[in-house]
């Protein structure tokens, strides 16, 4: 580490400490190229694949620019979108911190109160945290936010095209705004982020109000295809297996001695594979967002102390959790993005002697077929985009009220300026304000807004804590073994009619309901041999992607995933091929395909650009038909002169129509009670649309094809 390069920028103690301390020779490419825009306050976005030491890359810079400048108080958020990252890195920046004589410290929902005053006492220097608690600092009555957070410089953002995907992106940009009014000037902001298709833009969408006014770069030495280095075939594999307990024969023969990580993509999956294991002697352990946060911590430090055994988990293992060395992760179906499967498989080969590795076990047909898609678009070395959601006016709503809460009152003409001109923040969130005011949820007096009655009614109960979470989840009941909290579970397995005792399956294992008390949502249990069923309603619908859609088009016409297939695999896919693509793809363009009664257009363009062209296409298209990824369903009645005319009226109007949704969706948006119906309908309607993959559809050639 000598000569003129980046690292002769570090502090002396810093670099002391990265060669004695932590035994590096050296540091890795990012870690180096982060050094200059870090230490010259520029807003970053660091990418590179899980493990690639991003932390790092953006505290040692930030831990040297700290002693040379002499950044006092809590000058450093570290925000993660997970408590469990944040509990598994506090230990690691303190110690970092320490070499420099400064602290770190945790505060998230968990962190006790006492914990919190000692906060607010003795200002850390870095403060991990979520943005949900970040924002219960600036309205909570206990912290002096003005003295907690007036010294704050950077802000680092972990995970954060986690974040800039869903409505929680939406909700730190806005609280990042209002912290620069408390701070009264520009706060750096890093984002630290895995591989993503569209990194210029998420550095744009992180700077906020500031995007186009602050210098910005995107570091990113290790290219994507570099980083992962195209594996070779040996290293994927795809399987079709048939069942989950298929699956769990498979894991339980293969591999054995080695440490597994399997991942689902629902929690019920999660339950039913970790009991099928267990019942196969497997030494197993379980982890999902509805576990106990002791039942979750005790998995993952069991797993990471193991050597034989497996860890089956949901995408919450995906993000940088640490759960030890492993050997190989097993995929169960598919991910829904190339993204995902990037960050899995990124969790094996950290090891030098060891190679990235993913064993994909597919249990039905149509998820074989979305696996090898899925593989298809990795092989081309294409990533998904982040798009953040459009329209959150329900988080308009609930922005207004909060920072109404924070300063107690505000102007009703300047209220605009807390968020700095960020859209959709600005004056253009009036219709919200006016509903706030016409329904009580804010109060007008005097040229001031203050909160209302009907918001203290919705949202105050607990200092207004249901105000700052700003995703939602439906009601779940915690489930108890004597005084342990095991987890939680969804209540529509203690109400459906079932034969025999009431059994649910939780952390892997059957439990027999001994006691429920409906009022507090509590369920008491005992430990049974077998017989306990599991289930979560995900209250939102999630179709797939254009593009991974489009891609199980490509598979059906003979496009092959660049990995190894096993024999009942490519026996699978060759029965796709032979019996079902005739009926359903194309390569000239999309089918319109009658089977008696059955009319459907197989477009292959995805569950939203579908939803799309059914609204779109209404005189042609089947009233009663929920969108499907695949095709959309026309009506019996259709002939090809309708089908053009159709089509000529689609292409003279000037935009694509938005879908129908029911009104017992929008019940899916939190705070949505803050909004008129209307504007609540059409933020679900925009988020349900994809106009540019509708648009495809609508120009490629089709072909009519009778039975």
């Amino acid at each position: 580490m000598h000569g003129t390069d980046p690292v002769d920028r570090l502090d002396p103690v810093v670099l002391h400490h990265v060669v004695n301390t932590l035994g590096w020779p050296d540091l890795r490419p990012l870690q180096r190229a982060a050094i200059d825009p870090v230490m010259d306050g520029e807003d970053t976005v660091l990418l590179a694949p899980t493990a690639g030491g991003k932390t790092e890359a953006a505290c040692l810079p930030i831990l040297s620019a700290m002693a040379s400048e002499g950044w006092t108080g809590t000058s450093v958020l570290y925000l993660c979108p997970l408590k469990a990252l944040l509990n598994n890195l506090v230990t690691r920046i303190d110690g970092y911190a320490q070499w420099l004589g400064r602290t770190a410290a945790l505060w998230h929902g968990d962190t006790k109160e006492s914990r919190r005053s000692r906060i607010r006492a003795e200002r850390p220097d870095i403060l991990l945290t979520t943005p949900e608690s970040l924002e219960a600092m600036l309205i909570g009555v206990k912290t002096d936010h003005a003295h907690l957070l007036g010294g704050v410089r950077a802000v680092v953002v972990d995970e954060v095209h986690a974040f800039a995907g869903d409505d929680r992106g939406w909700h730190l940009l806005a609280v990042l705004e209002r912290l620069e009014r408390v701070t009264g000037r520009a706060i750096q902001r890093i984002g630290l982020s895995a591989t993503v298709g569209n990194p210029d833009q998420l550095l744009t969408w992180l700077q906020g109000a500031g995007a186009g006014r602050r210098p910005g770069r995107v570091v990113a030495p290790d290219t994507p295809s570099a980083a992962l280095g195209s594996p070779p075939p040996g290293d994927v594999e795809l399987d079709y297996v048939g069942s989950l307990d298929n699956a769990a024969k498979v894991i339980a023969s293969l591999h054995q001695g080695e440490k597994r990580l399997v991942f689902c993509d629902s929690r019920r999956q999660v339950e039913e594979l970790g009991a099928a294991l267990r019942a196969r002697d497997v030494t197993v352990f379980l982890s999902h967002a509805s576990l106990s946060a002791d039942e979750r911590a005790r998995s993952e430090q069991a797993f990471a102390e193991a050597r034989n055994c497996v860890i089956v988990s949901t995408s919450t293992l995906e993000l940088g959790i640490d759960v030890g060395d492993l050997d190989r992760v097993i995929q169960i179906d598919s991910p829904a993005t190339v993204a995902s499967f990037l960050q899995r498989i990124g969790r094996t080969g950290r090891r030098p002697d060891s190679t990235r590795n993913c064993l994909f076990l597919a249990t039905h047909k149509d998820t074989l077929l979305q696996a090898a898609a899925l593989l298809v678009l990795w092989g081309r070395g294409w990533v998904e985009p982040v798009v953040p959601p459009p329209d959150p006016r329900h988080l308009v709503a609930q922005q207004l009220l909060a920072v109404t809460l924070q300063e107690h009152k505000l102007g009703d003409r300047l209220w605009s300026e807390q968020w700095n001109g960020l859209v959709p923040f600005d004056r253009s969130a009036a219709p919200v304000l006016r509903h706030l005011v016409e329904e009580g949820f804010l109060e007008s007096d005097g040229g001031m807004l203050f909160v209302g009655q009907e918001a203290e009614r919705r949202f105050g109960r607990r200092h207004f804590i249901e105000l700052t979470a700003s995703f939602t989840a439906p009601p779940q009941f915690t489930v108890l073994s004597g005084r342990t909290e095991i987890g939680r579970m969804d209540p529509s397995v203690l109400t459906e009619e079932r034969p025999g005792p009431r059994r649910l399956l939780l952390a892997g294992r059957s439990w027999q309901v001994t006691f429920i008390d409906w009022g507090r949502k509590r369920v008491f249990v005992e430990p049974v041999e077998g017989g306990g069923v599991a289930k979560w309603s995900s209250g939102t619908i999630v179709g797939l992607s254009h593009a991974l859609t489009r891609a199980m088009r490509d598979v059906l016409l003979g496009a092959d995933p660049p990995v190894a297939l096993t024999r009942r695999a490519e026996v699978c896919l060759q029965e796709w091929r032979v019996e079902e693509a005739p009926r359903t793809v194309h390569p000239g363009g999309t089918l319109v395909a009658r089977q008696g009664n059955d009319i459907r257009w197989w477009t292959w363009a995805g569950y939203r650009a579908n939803a799309t062209l059914g609204a779109t296409l209404g005189s042609i298209a089947d009233p009663v038909q929920r969108p499907t990824d695949c095709y959309v369903r026309l009506r019996e009645d259709l002939t090809q002169d309708m089908w053009r005319s159709a089509l000529k009226a689609a292409g003279s109007v000037p935009a694509l129509v938005l879908p129908d949704v029911d009104q017992r969706a929008v019940t899916g948006l939190k705070f949505s009670a803050a909004l008129p119906l209307r504007l609540a309908m059409a933020t679900v309607a925009a988020r349900l649309a994809d106009f540019d993959g509708a648009r495809a559809a609508l120009a490629e050639r089709t072909r009519f094809q009778s039975a």
